[in-house]
């Protein structure tokens, strides 16, 4: 299954302050995951502050790719996932590593040997994930939920994975809060 290329469009002003086109086409930063074939990360856009700067800045998104938003900012991205294979399931961790290394946050990794999938993985975000196409499964420490075109996910700093069990491919969207963990919880986590 190939789906369709992503069409972004960035408004901007010009020098009247009136709305302009600033930039359409393909996303300029698209990014396959070396270590996980068919894994393909689109950058649509990221804010570097709350509240975002509202101008006619460079594009932010064509420096090193990062899985997290910068602090206090966002990041919109579209992730193209494969189905998962047995190959890439035996890799487990080493594929985890190498896949947390090209995005720039190897210490996300959360995988042990009796982790629910090689991917397990916690940021410091809310992340908004939007199921376009396919099927995929959240995978959390404690239960899995099974996701079909117009799924909705607030992940909320939890520990978890994106499994991909249809044999077919599946698009997400998701956007990417920079957050802080409560007290109480960062203390629980720092004791698992």
């Amino acid at each position: 299954m190939s789906f369709p290329p992503i069409h972004r469009v960035v408004t901007g002003h010009d020098a009247e302050g009136n709305a302009v086109v600033a930039s359409e086409g393909a996303p300029p930063k698209v990014v396959e995951i070396e270590s996980i074939p068919g894994t393909l990360f689109q950058e649509i856009w990221a804010t570097g502050a709350t509240p975002a700067v509202v101008d006619n800045g460079e594009d932010p998104t064509l420096g090193d790719l990062q899985l997290s938003p910068p602090a206090s900012g966002t990041r919109i991205r579209i992730v193209d996932i494969p189905p998962d294979s047995e190959e890439f399931l035996a890799r487990g961790a080493e594929a985890m590593d190498a896949a947390f290394s090209q995005i720039g946050e190897v210490e996300a990794s959360t995988v042990k040997s009796d982790s629910p999938h090689p991917l397990m993985h916690r940021t410091e975000t809310v992340d908004y994930g939007i199921l376009l196409e396919g099927e995929l499964v959240l995978v959390l420490d404690r239960g899995v939920v099974t996701l079909k075109p117009g799924s909705v996910v607030v992940q909320r700093g939890t520990n978890h994975a994106w499994a991909n069990r249809s044999g077919k491919p599946c698009r997400i969207a998701f956007i990417l809060v920079d957050g802080r963990y409560d007290p109480a919880l960062a203390e629980a986590l720092e004791a698992r």
